[in-house]
């Protein structure tokens, strides 16, 4: 199984959009600063995921979220 997420810091409300096959391992690596791009923004919680049988539906869903029609659907069912 493989998982589209969602991270939020409190540090300035941002949201991180991702995929991977092992969610909480993921999440331990964004708050150990081992993700270059998450790593100022510590600690990092998971908002919103979701799962899927292959990485490939998990990595369309995850360019639908950064999408302007994935904001709209987020921001619509008040996830974000």
């Amino acid at each position: 199984m493989f998982f589209t997420y969602i991270l939020k810091t409190e540090v300035d409300q941002t949201h991180y959009y991702d995929h991977t096959k092992d969610l909480n391992k993921r999440l331990r690596a964004h708050n150990q600063g081992k993700v270059r791009s998450t790593k100022s923004k510590r600690p990092w919680m998971v908002l919103y995921f979701e799962e899927y049988e292959t990485k490939s539906e998990a990595f369309r869903r995850e360019l639908f979220f950064k999408s302007i029609e994935g904001y709209r659907f987020l921001k619509e069912k008040e996830i974000i």
